[in-house]
């Protein structure tokens, strides 16, 4: 591990020292000389620049995956078949990770170790050559190095202790943070139509303006652009804006049966279905093939105390859930015939903020792609999903008087 550190930032100060010489900006990948390069000792990777830019590596274990983050870079005509065809990676996203760095996340077929990595830049036209050689290792020697490298640029926070929440004004707008899905290098569905992540930014804003028009709720955004938020970092968002909702918005495309219609999801340890429950499993597999290092996840001890924290929050989801359903068949729109499902969803397990995933519809639907597009249809949605929330607070307000009393 420690001659990778001193391997990046090598790296990173060649690469700062040309950045120095005038190479900033966002610097444009040339996809024709740029892929995956096989040696007889393992492989590796060929990127060709049009200007050198700062960059650091590492490696993240299940699965393994060899990360590249850049200060930034236009992946316009890039093929993931250029890092595919000779086998040596099973899978690649690249994109924006988080505003002003792109990233690039190759997922090993077998664990490999950084051997060399070097930038070279022509000092006449800028031109820029990274190559990156890997050599094969043991799946135990690999796991003894992975990790990113700690980074506050896009780390979380350090966790806090967290302050017990002042009792609202009854009469007060409420927050209502609305979580544009996936984003970035993580595009979810896609169509030859439209895109999933441009799409539900799309929307949120749509619906976010609806809200705040009716005077009753402020609304704030997980992601106001097209770059990457991890599932964990949504939530925390959440938390520091001192949100009273949190919805999840998508629009997914699902293979098992023949899903359409409006959909909204709570939280549950178990699957209401198997449909749901591969939804649930894809949402997490975008985050770890954006780079997303979860070995710290879900530790044990904490995972009872939020359940019990979720006591009193669950109930409130489920009925967040339902009116949102109710107030979408009232405008009309297209319901699924279960709409109220559950599954393990991660952005949902937020332990004192109600929250639900609502599928506007899904992109794998000619009817319900047909509707996502039309800006009226859209509008029509907002409104059925504004009158589930004012009708969920009036029975939320009246429930906890009660309990108070």
């Amino acid at each position: 591990m420690g001659r990778l550190f001193k391997l990046t930032a090598l790296i990173w100060m060649l690469a700062a020292g040309a950045w120095a010489q005038g190479f900033s900006g966002l610097a444009r990948i040339h996809p024709e000389t740029s892929g995956a390069v096989d040696t007889r000792s393992g492989g590796g990777v060929t990127l060709s620049l049009s200007q050198g830019v700062p960059y650091r590596l590492f490696t993240l274990d299940n699965p393994p995956r060899l990360v590249l983050d850049f200060q930034e870079v236009d992946w316009t005509g890039l093929k993931p078949d250029a890092f595919l065809e000779d086998g040596q990676f099973t899978n690649v996203q690249f994109g924006t990770y988080v505003p002003g760095w792109s990233r690039l996340v190759l997922e090993l077929r077998e664990p490999m170790a950084v051997d060399t990595a070097a930038m070279r830049i022509d000092q006449f036209t800028a031109a820029t050559r990274l190559h990156v050689l890997l050599k094969p290792v043991s799946a135990e020697e690999f796991a003894a190095k992975v990790g990113a490298p700690t980074d506050p640029r896009w780390d979380l926070p350090a966790p806090e202790a967290m302050e017990a929440k002042a009792a609202r004004d009854e009469n007060a707008p409420l927050l209502v943070m609305l979580d544009p899905g996936h984003g970035g290098i993580d595009p979810g569905a896609e169509t030859e139509i439209v895109i999933e992540k441009h799409l539900m930014l799309q929307f949120a804003r749509e619906l976010g303006e609806a809200l705040v028009r009716s005077g009753q709720f402020t609304v704030q955004l997980t992601r106001d652009d097209d770059y990457f938020v991890s599932l964990e970092r949504r939530i925390a968002l959440a938390h520091q804006a001192g949100a009273d909702v949190f919805i999840s918005l998508h629009a997914d495309t699902i293979s098992e049966g023949r899903a359409h219609g409006s959909t909204v999801y709570t939280l549950s340890r178990e699957a209401s279905d198997a449909a749901s429950a591969k939804l649930a499993e894809r949402h997490l597999r975008g985050d770890l093939l954006s780079g997303t290092d979860l070995s710290q996840a879900d530790d044990g001890v904490t995972a009872v105390m939020l359940d019990l924290a979720r006591q009193e929050t669950q109930p409130r989801s489920d009925a967040l859930a339902a009116a949102l359903i109710d107030g979408l068949r009232a405008q009309g729109q297209p319901i699924n015939n279960r709409p109220l499902r559950s599954a393990g969803f991660s952005v949902l397990k937020s332990a004192d903020i109600p929250s639900v995933l609502v599928e506007i519809g899904f992109l794998s639907s000619k009817r319900d792609l047909k509707n996502l597009v039309d800006a009226q249809w859209r509008a029509k949605a907002a409104r059925g999903i504004l009158n589930g929330l004012i009708a969920w607070r009036i029975e939320d307000d009246a429930r906890r008087s009660l309990v108070r009393q």
